[in-house]
Formats: structure tokens, sequence, C-alpha cells
């Protein structure tokens, strides 16, 4: 509901600023051309990923990486943290913190384990791990525009070196935060039976076809759409209660919608020149370190959407533009608000009973960009 009404209020905001003429009518239809794409994957991809939940099929997973395990903690752990990255670079980092969030920390609790470290390796690894592929984070579909619309897998060769060292810094900082309760034990549980087979086959099979789909190179809505058309007739026919019009996320439209407009409207007054004399120019390693940093510290004040939109016009070189997505993927874990996943993930622990108090989530995660950033920089410049 705050995510809706904040979002309401930026896209009151960006129609004054079309109606007094900072936004031209050409200029609302190219933003339009330009985020309608991004929006239909979203909410594609929202409804997938719902119904596949209420399928059984996450649940299901993370069973399966409860059952594998053998009776080790830590290899629970690793099993989650391959789960949480097939689930954030194929379905998103929002699919990650709104649905794997509650899984992993039932399934810790289920054999007797801390959910602390499950709980973070989910977000950390939501926002870290969201850059290898366009679809993984809405920052990345909105970048391959600016890059010249690559294939995915040409996406990925350019971001691959920075992704993995903004992989590694999280888990490493768990795996040694964590080592007490990452070393325990416990007794393998049986996995749970799906209640109604049909969905959970068909959701399975859905997924496991979207996954490729993705990175084929064809506008992403459109896979995106025709899996949900699938799950969404399937659900009519054995169990119509669970369509919803919730399924659809209003809020994080709305959310979005406003911060598109409130950034464009900035640019056409000119926010480009002045973030431009803040960020600097140049691909060297202290020039992509400077813009990345400006790109984190903009996410962290305001949110990731807004901060790589309003950067994207001083990016102008490839190198560039991949420094501004890592520091507004990487290095939005300070704020809460930095990142929708973020508050999506909090929401959902403190429904599960969770507590992580924002003071120690900001430190940690100042301490985790303070050393992904320069290391990811430096991968990308000298890969």
């Amino acid at each position: 509901m705050k995510t809706a009404l904040i979002g309401a209020g930026l896209a009151i905001i960006g129609l004054v600023a079309a109606v007094v003429g900072i936004l031209s009518p050409q200029a609302l239809l190219e933003l339009l051309d330009r985020v309608a794409p991004v929006l239909g994957f979203v909410i594609g991809l929202t409804i997938v990923a719902d119904l596949a939940a209420e399928a059984g099929l996450f649940s299901w997973l993370a069973g399966i990486a409860a059952r594998f395990s053998l009776g080790r903690v830590w290899v629970l752990w690793l099993l989650v943290v391959v789960l949480a990255l097939l689930c954030t670079i194929f379905l998103s980092l929002d699919t990650t913190a709104v649905l794997l969030t509650p899984v992993v920390v039932l399934v810790a609790r289920r054999v007797g384990a801390s959910p602390l470290p499950f709980a973070f390796t989910t977000v950390w690894l939501a926002n870290c791990g969201s850059m290898l592929l366009p679809v993984s984070n809405l920052t990345n579909l909105l970048a391959v525009h600016a890059l010249g619309s690559p294939h995915p897998l040409d996406y990925a060769a350019l971001v691959a070196p920075a992704a993995a060292v903004s992989v590694l810094v999280p888990l490493v900082a768990i795996a040694v935060r964590y080592r007490r309760e990452l070393a325990a034990t416990f007794t393998p549980v049986p996995v749970d039976a799906a209640a109604d087979p049909v969905l959970f086959r068909v959701s399975a099979i859905v997924v496991v076809l979207l996954v490729p789909a993705l990175v084929t190179g064809v506008a992403v809505w459109i896979p995106a759409a025709a899996a949900a058309l699938v799950l969404i007739v399937t659900f009519a026919l054995r169990r119509r209660e669970a369509l919803r019009l919730t399924l659809v996320p209003w809020g994080t439209l709305l959310f979005a919608s406003g911060l598109f407009l409130v950034v464009a409207a900035a640019q056409a007054l000119g926010l480009a020149r002045v973030l431009g004399d803040v960020v600097g120019t140049g691909d060297s390693f202290g020039d992509l370190l400077r813009l990345s940093g400006g790109a984190a510290l903009s996410a962290n004040v305001a949110n990731n959407l807004p901060a790589y939109l309003a950067l994207e016009p001083v990016g102008g070189s490839p190198l560039r533009l991949v420094a501004i997505l890592i520091g507004v993927n990487v290095g939005c874990i300070v704020t809460p608000w930095a990142s929708l996943a973020t508050l999506l993930w909090h929401g959902r622990l403190t429904g599960l009973g969770v507590e992580v108090p924002w003071g120690r989530f900001a430190l940690a995660g100042l301490l985790i960009t303070v050393v992904a950033l320069p290391l990811a920089i430096l991968a990308l410049t000298f890969a």
C-alpha cells in the first residue's frame, strides 16, 4: 500500500510536468515505448511466479534442497544459494525476494537451523546476483536499450566478470559471519507432496520452458505473457479461486511508472548535466569506480530505478553503463528503500516473525558495498 501511494504521488508529479509542458507529448510517447515492454514483462513474470508458488513448485524445490543436504546446514545453505541465484537470474530479483524468502526461512526452521543466514542470502543475492541477464533486474532491461539491444548472451558476456565478483563477496561475508550456525547438523525431513499434481506439473513445465525462452533474444515480455496465459488457463480449470486481481502487481507498476515519469521530467530540466559534473567521464578504473560509487549513493538516497535512469545519459560507453548497473544493483543494499526487492523481503520476514533491525542491515550492506564495488569494477576493467 505504501509503495502504491508513493507511486501515485510520483505519477501525479510527472503528469503535472506533462501538463505544464516540461514533458512534451513526443517525450511521453518515447518513454511509453521504452517502459511498456518492461512493465509488461513484470506483469507476466509476477503472475507466473505467484501461480507457480501457489502450485507448490518453490516449496518443493526448497524441500528437495533440504532432503539432499546430507543433514548438514552448510550444504543446505549452498543449495539455497544455487536456488536463489537461478531464481534471481532467470525470474528476477523480486521473485526471489517475494517467493523464495518465506520458503527458505520455513525450511530452515523445519530443520532447526537459524533463519538469518538464509534470509540474508536471499536479499543479498536478489540484489547483488541480479547482474547477469537483462531479465534479472528492471535496471538491466532499461540498460539493454542504451547498450544497443544486444543478445542476452552477449550482454551476459559483457557483465559476467563483475557479476561473479558481486555474488562472491556477500557469500563470503555470510560464510564468515554465520560460520557457527552453518556448521550445525540436522535430521533430514521428507518432502511434502503437491496438493494438486496437475497444477504442479504444468507449473514446473512452464517455468522450465520459460527459462531458456527468456535468453533467446525475443522481447522478454512475449514469453512471460505466454507463460502467464498458460498458467491462468490451467488454474481457471483446476483452482479458479487462486485467480485474483492481486496477481497483477499494481503497487509495483504504479511505483515504477511514477518513478519513470519523474525522472523523465528531471532529465528535461537538465539533471544529466548536473550529474555529469559529479560522476565525471572516462573509462579508467578510477573513473568507473567514481561513477559506480555515485550510482550506489544515488540508489541508496532515492531508489535504484530512478538512479539508473538519471545516470544513463552520462554513461556514454558500454563499460560506463555497466559501472552504473554495478552501482545501482550491487550497491543498493544499504538503505531499505534503495531496492523494491529489499522492502518486499523485509515485509515477508516481518510476517514470519523474523526480526532484522535496519541498523544491522545497513551496516552489513555498507561493508559489502565498500568491498564489492571496487572488486567488481576491477573485474569489469581488466577482464
